[in-house]
C-alpha cells in the first residue's frame, strides 16, 4: 500500500472507534481481519497514523480547523510524519486509494495557523477537563507535560538478573538501537519509532524465550527498584495484576524470602504463571483468593500497591484512554484506592513499609490519597522521599518531581512514563 490508502485506512479506523467507541487495539484488529491482503508493514503504518492522530488530537484538530476523522488523520502525518501540506498533496496525487487531497480551505487553515501561537490546553493535547488537573500537578510546567504525554513512546525492558545481565540482553538486542536506560539500573531502552516505522518483536527473541528479560516501562522498574525488596523478605503484592513488579521484586531479593501475588480480580493474574516459569522466579506464591491472605496479617515487611488508576501517566501508549476518561471514571478509581490503602495496611508488620504506586499523573490520586490516609491511621508516617531518592539515584536529583508525601516520574522530566510513588512505614 501507498502512503495514501494507508492514510485512508487510518481515517476508516478512526471513523469506527467515533462512531461504535471502542478501543484503537480493536478497531485496528477488526480492519486487519476484513483487509488481510495488507502486509505487517501496512497493518503497522497504517497503527502509527491512529496512534499519532490521537496522541495529537487536539493540535491536528486545530492545525485543520476540526476534529473529524480525515482531520486527525493528515494532522498526524503533518506533525510526526515530518510531511509538509504541498509533499502530502504530491504524495496522494495518482493514488486511487487514497482520500481527498488537502482542499484549499485545509491548506489556508495550516498556512495560517502556528501551534506555538495555539491555545494552551490544545499545545498539550489535553481533553479540557483535564487540563486543571494537569495545571495541579505540574503547575507552570503543565503545557510541557502534556506535551510529552502525547509523544510516541520507546519500548523498555527490564533484565532479569536471575539469568542474564544487562550488556548479555543488549548484546542479543543488536540492531534494535538498544541501549542502557538512564536510570533503572537492569533497564534496556529502544528508541521511540520513526513514520511508519514499527518496534522489533522482542517477544519473539531467543533471550526474551528463555526468560533473560521482561517488557517493562523504565518508571515501573525505578517504582520497584525504590521499594527496597531485599533478599529474605516477607512481601505482599497487593494489586499484582499481570506480575511485572512482582517478577522485579523477585529478582531484586535473589529468590529468597517470599512474594505474595494478589489481585481481586483472579482473570488478571493469568499470564503471571507463564511468565514464573520462564523467569526462574522461584519465590512467588500466587493467592487468588482474599481469604487465603488472612495468614499474612501483621506479617509483612513489605506491601505493595499498584492500584488501579486512571492511567494518564501511560497516555503516550494508550492515547485512545485519554479521551474516553470521564470525571466519573477518576471518581471511582479514588474511592477504590482509597478502599484499598485501608484494606492492605492490615498487613503491615510494625515497622514494616506500605507502598503506594500509580501510574496517573494527577494529584488526587496520587498525593491526595496518601496525605487523606495518613490523616485516617496516624500509625503510619511518610518516608523522607528526598533522601530516599538521592541513596538510590545520586546525581539524578533533576530526573524527579518531589510532591507532597512522595515522589513523581514524568515523560518530560524522566523519560519514563507517568508515575506516582509513596513509601509509609508502620510505627514499630
Amino acid at each position: 500500500m501507498r502512503l495514501g490508502g494507508r492514510l485512508a485506512a487510518a481515517i476508516e479506523v478512526l471513523d469506527d472507534m467515533e462512531r461504535r467507541h471502542r478501543p484503537a487495539a480493536d478497531a485496528l484488529k477488526d480492519w486487519g481481519l476484513s483487509h488481510r491482503f495488507a502486509g505487517a508493514g501496512d497493518r503497522a503504518a497504517i497503527g502509527n497514523i491512529v496512534y499519532d492522530a490521537l496522541r495529537r488530537k487536539r493540535s491536528a484538530g486545530w492545525l485543520l480547523g476540526s476534529e473529524n476523522s480525515r482531520a486527525l488523520g493528515f494532522g498526524a502525518l503533518l506533525l510526526e510524519w515530518n510531511q509538509s501540506a504541498a509533499a502530502l498533496n504530491q504524495s496522494l496525487d495518482g493514488d486511487k486509494f487514497a482520500p481527498e487531497p488537502l482542499s484549499e480551505a485545509e491548506l489556508k487553515a495550516i498556512a495560517e495557523r502556528s501551534l506555538a501561537e495555539a491555545p494552551d490546553v490544545i499545545r498539550a493535547d489535553s481533553p479540557d477537563w483535564c487540563a486543571p488537573l494537569l495545571q495541579r500537578a505540574f503547575g507552570a510546567d503543565w503545557v510541557d507535560e502534556g506535551a510529552a504525554l502525547a509523544a510516541r513512546p520507546p519500548l523498555d525492558i527490564r533484565v532479569n538478573t536471575l539469568k542474564a545481565d544487562r550488556i548479555r540482553v543488549i548484546a542479543e538486542l543488536e540492531g534494535t538501537q538498544a541501549t542502557a536506560t538512564a536510570l533503572a539500573p537492569h533497564g534496556v531502552r529502544i528508541p521511540p519509532i520513526d513514520g511508519s516505522g514499527r518496534h522489533p518483536n522482542v517477544q519473539a527473541e531467543p533471550a526474551f524465550q528463555k526468560g533473560w528479560f521482561e517488557i517493562q516501562d523504565e518508571g515501573s522498574q525505578l517504582a520497584a527498584e525504590l521499594s527496597g525488596a531485599l533478599p529474605g523478605m516477607q512481601v505482599l503484592d497487593y494489586c499484582a495484576g499481570a506480575g511485572g513488579k512482582t517478577l522485579a521484586l523477585s529478582a531484586a531479593m535473589e529468590n529468597r524470602g517470599q512474594i505474595f501475588a494478589h489481585d481481586s480480580e483472579k482473570s488478571r493474574l493469568a499470564p503471571m504463571f507463564d511468565r514464573l516459569r520462564r523467569s526462574d522466579n522461584r519465590n512467588v506464591q500466587v493467592v487468588a483468593k482474599p481469604a487465603e491472605l488472612a495468614g499474612l496479617t501483621g506479617g509483612m515487611d513489605l506491601v505493595l500497591i499498584d492500584a488501579p488508576c486512571t492511567g494518564s501517566g501511560t497516555w503516550r501508549r494508550r492515547p485512545d484512554a485519554k479521551w474516553r476518561l470521564t470525571e466519573r471514571q477518576l471518581d471511582v478509581r479514588k474511592a477504590e484506592q482509597s478502599a484499598i490503602l485501608d484494606a492492605a495496611k492490615a498487613y503491615v508488620k510494625p515497622g514494616g513499609l506500605m507502598v503506594y504506586i500509580t501510574c496517573s499523573v494527577f494529584e488526587e490520586e496520587n498525593a491526595d490519597q496518601v496525605a487523606a490516609f495518613l490523616g485516617r491511621d496516624k500509625s503510619f508516617s511518610a518516608l523522607d522521599h528526598q533522601a530516599l531518592w538521592t541513596s538510590r539515584f545520586p546525581g539524578k536529583e533533576d530526573a524527579v518531581r518531589h510532591s507532597r508525601q512522595g515522589l513523581s516520574l514524568t515523560p518530560a522530566r524522566s523519560g519514563t512514563d507517568g508515575f506516582y510513588f509513596a513509601a509509609m512505614r508502620r510505627a514499630g
